[in-house]
Parts: structure tokens; sequence; C-alpha cells
């Protein structure tokens, strides 16, 4: 364990293997030895809860969630990382790595084959160019997890965690809030990487809800309502929904009178409440 708190160590594991760092696959490795600790401990990871990593790189933080997890599943897309994690992980025989695409795998089955009915959490750090889709993705398929714990740029976890309804929000946030409580844990500098990133990072936490904090009708609708709000955001409801939702602005403004929504608001200052209002009013003209 001591050797990958050794930024020279895994310098020397990626170099022995030839690894190069790709720019496509956004790859910042976490090495930092006071951060990983810090994120495995607040991830939820004990001896009675299982996890699923996502993109563990080196393995650095992979072998703090072995320390605290009784079984860690890491899944790599880089199977040119494949054997730099047999060495780095030779020590832990309760971790598997998995050469697989988060975004296509059956994360569902996973959890069933790898953890039977035990409590699960999520954690990753996640090349920032596919932050939204992959949390998203973990989000919809209402994976039976407690938490998923990610790295992400700062200005991301800022627009993730904001609360509907105020200025920092955006589509991402409603989407997320409708599934979880996020919040953010810590910042983490760019020197915690190598390669070092151009911006600084933010290590978030979302805590599962069972149950979402508003009742949409139709939740596919809720959604889209969300996403139109925000296509325009210096532009007025009535102007972004109408676009968004193809729909006459007559048509719009009738449905916002009828949430008991001025029609000159914007989506910024709408609650999850005020969303749900106005997708179940406008429903009647789909």
């Amino acid at each position: 364990m001591s050797r990958l708190t050794d930024i020279n160590y895994v310098k020397g594991v990626l170099s022995r293997h030839g690894f190069t760092f790709s720019k496509a696959l956004g790859q910042n490795f976490l090495v930092n030895p006071s951060v990983c600790p810090k994120m495995a401990q607040l991830s939820g990871a004990d001896d009675k809860t299982g996890v699923i990593e996502i993109g563990p790189g080196a393995g650095v933080l992979t072998a703090e969630l072995a320390e605290l997890s009784y079984k860690v599943v890491a899944v790599e897309l880089d199977k040119r990382l494949l054997p730099v994690l047999d060495e780095t992980l030779a020590d832990y025989d309760n971790v598997r790595v998995i050469n697989a695409d988060a975004m296509k795998l059956d994360i569902s089955a996973l959890i069933k084959n790898e953890f039977a009915d035990g409590d699960v959490v999520i954690c990753a750090n996640l090349p920032y160019y596919i932050t939204s889709p992959i949390l998203m993705r973990l989000l919809e398929e209402r994976l039976p997890v407690k938490s998923i714990t990610v790295m992400v740029q700062k200005e991301a976890a800022d627009r993730i965690c904001a609360q509907p309804g105020t200025r920092a929000s955006g589509a991402i946030s409603a989407a997320v809030h409708y599934y979880c409580e996020p919040e953010v844990l810590f910042r983490v500098s760019p020197g915690s990487f190598i390669p070092p990133p151009k911006v600084e990072s933010s290590v978030i936490r979302l805590n599962i809800l069972k149950e979402p904090p508003v009742k949409a009708a139709d939740e596919k609708l809720f959604f889209r309502v969300v996403r139109a709000s925000f296509l325009q955001r210096r532009k007025t409801l009535t102007n972004s929904l109408s676009a968004g939702l193809s729909l006459p602005k007559q048509n719009i403004s009738d449905a916002l009178s009828q949430a008991g929504i001025k029609p000159n608001a914007r989506a910024e200052e709408m609650t999850m409440q005020q969303f749900a209002d106005i997708s179940e009013a406008v429903a009647q003209f789909f």
C-alpha cells in the first residue's frame, strides 16, 4: 500500500508498461496520498459494503477502497491499464478489475452477480467530458446503490449540486435532485493528478433517495420540460418551452397560467415542484 502513495513509484509502473496518457479518454489519474483515503472514507465503503469503481486509473484510489470494503469491482475502459493494475493491486485479493465501458456495461446485472443482496456504493474519478452522461445513466437506471461518490470538475460539481430555483442551477441540477440529495464534500487541486488538469476539481456525493421529492405523472415529460426550460436560459420560460417542446406560445402561456407561473419567469427560478406542475399542465397538448 505504501508504494502507491509514492508518485514516483506510480509513474515508474506506468512507464514500465509503456503507458501514455490519452487525451481522448480524458485521463488524469488521482495520485494524491491525502485525497484518496479521504475520498474512499467518505464514499461509504466499509466491511459490509461493496464498491463499484469506475475508471481506476493506476489503482491508487482502488487500493484505498479495498482497505475499507470487503470487495471492489473496478471497471476500466482502457485495456492498456490492465497489466498496470495487475501490478499495483497485486496485494489485494478482494479487487476484481473488469475491462468494459461503463456507459454500455449492464451495471444492474453486475451488482446482482458480484454483490448479491448486500449494500453497494459507486466511487469514481470521472473523465470530465463524460461526467453528465454517466451520472445520468447511473441515476436513471435506479441501481440498488446507497450513494455515488465522484470526482468532477469544480464548475460541474457546483452546477450539479445547485438547488433548483437558484441562479446557479441548470437542467442537470433538477435532474440530479429528482433522484438524490447531492453534496459537495471537498475541493481538490490540479496537483493531485498526473498529468495535472487545468482546472480545479471537487468530490461530490449523491445520496440516493428512495422516492423522488416531487411526483411527476409522466417522468419522461418532466425531464423534457426541464431540458427545454434551460435550452435558452436567458429567455423566458414561454419562449424556451415553446422552442424546446415544439408547441405554440399560446399553449405554453396557458400551461404556465394553469401552473400558477408568470409567463416571463425564467428556468433558474423554478423549483422542482414547479417543474412538475408545468409538465402536468403541458401534458394536455401532447
